[in-house]
């Protein structure tokens, strides 16, 4: 029988490859969404945010208050309604409708807070540690998996950043974004101890998923990674971790370009060095240094 690294937390099982060493697996505790940790004021799971009070089946977006807010929508279908500037780093966030909508729990405008919908599979990559693919096809625009872990603050990513050494992975995501001119929201995701199948996903220069923050319940994002294009069955499942910026030399924090979503994957210089084996690979991993800054 094969291992369900969710430990049935999920809807459909988190497979390991067969014929795997499990002591090679990294020790971490699965958590299918965010949790809240250090430096965190806000607990991700409790809701917060208000309902909407559409009493259709499905919400409709000329009435529905979640709907009605600034960001993208679903399709009937669940997928993304708009999919322009897909994997480009500037993505708008969406409103699902939460605990507190009167509207059906089938309702089209929940699609994350489902949780995984197919089946996932963990492997042993040759040159770039643990991969994931997919053991069935992901139409283009589909919410794949999150990538779920502890929420963290500013001064407890930096030290835990500082804190690692060179051969050590750094998984935190940091994800700011603007609203407005001088408004701007951080949110640092570190599932290293504790996260979900997203910890597994390896980065690409030319990934098959793109990231785009969900809020459900609370303001606090739900880090979503959806389908970029169509994904045949057993295709690795890639993101870019610098959000989809050009992977080009780390600048300053004070020069760098507005960005919705970065990532702080890599400790320090030197940069690390990229398997991706893409044609358009930059043959080094992304490098934000603004938690250090």
């Amino acid at each position: 029988m094969m291992l369900d690294l969710s430990n049935n937390l999920e809807n459909v099982p988190v497979l390991l490859e067969e014929n795997t060493a499990l002591r090679t697996l990294p020790e971490f505790e699965y958590s299918p969404e965010n949790i809240q940790g250090p430096g965190c004021t806000v607990d991700p799971s409790e809701v917060i945010l208000p309902g909407c009070t559409c009493l259709s089946h499905s919400c409709n977006p000329e009435s529905c208050s979640c709907l009605q807010k600034y960001g993208q929508a679903y399709c009937r279908s669940g997928t993304l309604l708009n999919l322009n500037g897909a994997g480009t780093g500037y993505s708008t966030p969406v409103f699902e409708c939460n605990a507190l909508c009167t509207c059906s729990e089938t309702c089209s405008n929940r699609v994350v807070q489902r949780g995984l919908g197919f089946r996932l599979e963990v492997f042993s990559t040759k040159e770039r540690g643990w991969g994931v693919r997919t053991l069935e096809p992901l139409p283009r625009g589909t919410f794949v998996c999150e990538y779920a872990g502890e929420v963290i603050g500013f001064d407890e990513a930096r030290r835990r950043q500082l804190a690692q050494g060179s051969k050590e992975n750094n998984y935190i995501i940091a994800v700011r974004e603007h609203a407005g001119k001088d408004h701007v929201t951080n949110t640092f995701v570190d599932p290293a101890s504790v996260g979900n199948v997203g910890r597994f996903l390896n980065h690409s220069c030319s990934p098959n998923l793109f990231m785009v923050p969900v809020r459900v319940h609370s303001m606090v994002p739900r880090l979503a990674l959806f389908a970029d294009r169509d994904i045949s069955a057993h295709e690795e499942l890639t993101f870019d971790y610098s959000g989809g910026y050009s992977n080009q030399p780390p600048i300053e924090p004070s020069a760098q370009s507005d960005a919705a979503l970065q990532t702080s994957r890599t400790d320090a210089l030197p940069r690390k060095t990229c398997f991706c084996g893409t044609d358009s690979c930059a043959q080094f991993l992304p490098l934000d240094l603004s938690v250090l800054s």
